[in-house]
């Protein structure tokens, strides 16, 4: 009605509008103020004039129900349009759509149950395997590992709870290893007691009269000998038992390699003094830095030089080399003996052909691969093995860019490749 009295005010075109607004006359609406019939009008006149006063629409009760009064301001006039709305409309369908918003309340209530419990099966799924999977860790099963699934905050804990489990693992293996070092560097010290036991005098006594006082020192040798023998099976067993050797530093290290050359060889030259071995060392008198921490180096250079002395008769010859070039740094350990009839099985970790541990040459060739380097080994100039240790030069310029690209770069590192750990270039010398 408020539409069509904004078209036209007419008195013909108004009594149309509500004759078309439903068939029931009761419930018609009634237009004051426009001078149409007003015979169906319920609401009073003071309700007329306060809803034309306020401009605002009014809800009236009156007998049978309640009047709806809608002021629609036409110009200089404001006419009210009143619409009855009797007391049984209201409640019409009211049971039905009681019904149905009960219904879509219950429909809610059950997929949000059923959700609810999904969620909650797959959030204790993972809880439980979780669970499961930390106390077999407890119980010394490190392999077992967890599938990361349900909410996101159990997924993240699968995932942290494997990298505990990966760590644990590089732990412990780390551990062993850095026993089987700790014992491998036990030799150094007992090689020199070995040498000088076997330097005293004969301990036997079954043959010739001894006095007791020369008794007693022959029964003491002999316990010294035996002693060492024990002790070197016990260092022995507890190498093979702790596998494999991987030590990581906290933080970047650094060494020079001519002093531990020079601190080392102190060592070694009073030993090789002993056993009449001649012996020098070449090119360590100007700083030489390589990335590698200290100890680690004199345990790999003590390991090397420890295989002479142990490896090779006494009074064969030895010396030790160090040099640099083409970005590395080389630590060469050349001796007179026999050499290694096989290099490729020499460098295998726990390999041996002399009967020992087989991880002498091991700890020097990760003290070197720690560098970014390499352990190889060839025919000495001096007739028996050369030990080479490769460590990367941290103050070499770095190399240029191949101007091939790619393909350049590959053909370059596939020669390198082939040649790493095999040779080290040296002069060697000529027949006259």
């Amino acid at each position: 009605m408020t539409g069509a009295l904004a078209v036209s005010t007419e008195p013909e075109v108004v009594r149309r509008a509500v004759a078309a607004s439903g068939d029931d006359p009761a419930t018609r609406p009634v237009v004051h103020g426009l001078g149409v019939d007003e015979s169906g009008g319920r609401a009073a006149a003071a309700d007329l004039q306060r809803a034309r006063a306020d401009g605002r629409s009014l809800v009236v009760d009156v007998d049978g129900g309640v009047v709806r009064l809608d002021p629609v301001v036409l110009g200089d006039r404001t006419a009210v349009v009143e619409v009855f709305v009797p007391e049984s409309a209201p409640g019409d369908g009211a049971a039905s759509r009681w019904l149905l918003l009960l219904g879509v309340a219950a429909a809610l209530v059950g997929a949000a149950v059923l959700v609810v419990d999904r969620v909650a099966a797959r959030a204790v799924d993972s809880a439980r395997a979780l669970v499961r999977a930390a106390l077999a860790v407890g119980d010394g099963d490190l392999a077992v590992r967890v599938e990361p699934s349900g909410p996101r905050e159990l997924a993240e804990a699968g995932y942290a709870f494997n990298r505990m489990a990966d760590r644990l693992v590089a732990a412990r293996t780390e551990e062993r290893e850095l026993v089987a070092d700790l014992s491998h560097r036990l030799r150094t010290p007992l090689t020199v007691l070995r040498l000088d036991a076997e330097a005293l005098e004969s301990d036997d006594t079954s043959v010739g009269s001894f006095s007791e006082a020369e008794l007693d020192r022959r029964r003491g040798i002999r316990r010294i000998r035996q002693a060492i023998v024990t002790l070197e099976g016990e260092i022995d067993v507890l190498i093979k038992t702790t596998r494999k050797t991987v030590a990581h530093e906290a933080g970047p290290a650094m060494c020079d390699v001519s002093e531990v050359v020079r601190d080392r060889m102190v060592f070694w030259a009073a030993l090789a003094g002993d056993q009449n071995r001649p012996h020098r060392v070449i090119g360590a008198q100007l700083r030489i830095p390589a990335p590698v921490p200290r100890a680690e180096l004199a345990a790999a250079l003590d390991a090397v030089v420890g295989n002479v002395f142990r490896y090779t008769p006494q009074g064969t010859a030895f010396e030790v080399a160090v040099s640099r070039r083409d970005g590395y740094v080389a630590i060469r350990i050349d001796d007179a003996g026999p050499g290694i009839a096989n290099p490729d099985r020499a460098l295998r970790r726990g390999a041996s052909d002399q009967g020992s541990t087989g991880l002498g040459l091991d700890i020097a060739k990760r003290v070197a691969l720690q560098a970014n380097g390499s352990v190889s080994i060839d025919r000495a100039r001096l007739g028996g093995a050369s030990v080479v240790m490769l460590l990367a030069d941290p103050e070499a310029t770095p190399r240029p860019v191949n101007r091939f690209g790619l393909v350049g770069r590959m053909a370059r590192e596939a020669r390198e490749q082939k040649t790493a750990g095999r040779r080290w270039p040296r002069r060697r010398p000529t027949d006259a």
